[in-house]
């Protein structure tokens, strides 16, 4: 270790959950060096780049990043490297959902974590404390023991501890820093109990802890999930967690499943409803006209595409042989492109009928159409009366915006 360092931190996965999370450790806990390790080349350099081009965008993480890379938090491919010097090791990759084989469409796909457990049980040399971080099934903490116990030398002592992520993206970072919730499981051991003990004195040297239980009962009774967050008007709700943990909990949970399936197939057919209004409103004909989508992102003040409803609404569009135009302030093409990939759009639809544009202006302009299915900011203050005026008519303008 370090002299200048009382802890190693290597946290694998640079993602929407690893990067926020170590910028905000790294803030407040500069007596701790945090290395961000992935396997993706091109994503680490983009950390690491000198104009700060990161590859996620958060309100608030490049500030972050900006004050901390450098000095105790940094961003590599050398992962087995750091997987030997890290004394706590946070798993912080992708869990989508189950493409092909036994769950399809409704278990989560754990091979990321189980890869993660297996370099893990290969590299270390020490002592571990592996944290789960990422949105994992029950009893995956068994799963990572029994890779770590069957691979792994005998002088070398693992513990795993659970600590969920709540984040929400576009208020990540603020998720972070003044969170509602830190949950943190570990095993009944002393050891097991140990380590619960080091997580801690990392969250609390910003998280305030003590409480009083009359005051956690009241904090309890307005958690936002069940306030107003979510009532708001859209064409579906997405992202990679929500429906991912509804279908994996209703798999395991057959007696309760029928509602929470009910869930899931409502807010498809919200989303069949939403784009066969827009086509019953092209006169039941889109085949060869523009349509303007403006926003692609699952939500606003993020730029991460997963099971966003964007994405069926285009899939819908290119099968009726439209020309769809995309702008979306901080989506990248690639995601985009992967995203109705994942969905079963074929490159070569992709190539002839999708159209990614850098301004909303030339999405809108000669338009037929214009479907707005990300609730910006810079959206509300567009002037529509004079985007209306360059669009072909009779011309169609649908809004999700509050």
């Amino acid at each position: 270790m370090d002299g200048a360092f009382s802890l190693k931190v290597c946290c694998m996965g640079a993602g929407y959950v690893g990067g926020p999370t170590m910028a905000v450790i790294t803030k407040f806990c500069p007596s701790i060096r945090v290395t961000v390790v992935d396997v993706a080349a091109k994503q680490i350099a983009r950390w690491n780049s000198e104009d700060f081009d990161l590859p996620i965008y958060e309100p608030g993480l490049e500030a972050l990043v900006r004050e901390t890379r450098g000095r105790n938090l940094f961003f590599s491919t050398d992962i087995d490297r750091h997987i030997k010097e890290a004394d706590v090791i946070f798993v912080c990759v992708n869990t989508p959902t189950k493409a092909a084989g036994i769950g399809a469409g409704s278990a989560a796909d754990t091979k990321n974590i189980e890869l993660c457990a297996r370099m893990i049980a290969e590299y270390a040399t020490s002592d571990k404390i592996v944290v789960e971080k990422s949105t994992v099934p029950v009893h995956t903490a068994e799963v990572l023991m029994a890779v770590f116990n069957a691979n792994n030398k005998s002088s070398v002592h693992f513990e795993v501890l659970s600590n969920p992520e709540f984040l929400s993206e576009g208020t990540a970072v603020q998720d972070l820093i003044t969170p509602s919730r830190v949950l943190i499981g570990g095993g009944s051991t002393s050891a097991g109990q140990a380590a619960v003990q080091a997580l801690v004195r990392i969250y609390e040297q910003w998280i305030p802890s003590g409480a009083d239980v009359t005051e956690v009962a009241k904090a309890v009774g307005t958690d936002p999930r069940i306030g107003s967050k979510f009532l708001d008007v859209s064409v579906g709700f997405g992202g990679s967690c929500f429906q991912k943990v509804v279908v994996a909990a209703s798999f395991h949970l057959p007696e309760v499943a029928a509602y929470w399936r009910s869930v899931v197939a409502m807010n498809e057919f919200q989303k069949h409803r939403f784009g066969t209004h827009i086509v019953r409103t092209m006169f039941n004909s889109v085949t060869h006209k523009k349509i303007g989508i403006l926003g692609f992102a699952y939500k606003k003040d993020t730029g991460d595409t997963r099971e966003t409803a964007a994405a069926t609404i285009v899939k819908m569009l290119v099968a009726e042989k439209a020309q769809v135009y995309v702008y979306d302030p901080k989506v990248e093409l690639d995601d985009l492109v992967n995203e109705l990939k994942y969905h079963g759009v074929p490159d070569d639809d992709i190539g002839r009928h999708v159209h990614v544009m850098d301004r909303a202006d030339a999405v809108a302009d000669k338009a037929h159409a214009l479907v707005v299915l990300t609730e910006w900011e810079e959206f509300k203050a567009y002037d529509y009366t004079r985007i209306y005026d360059s669009m072909l008519k009779p011309a169609f303008i649908e809004v999700i915006l509050s």
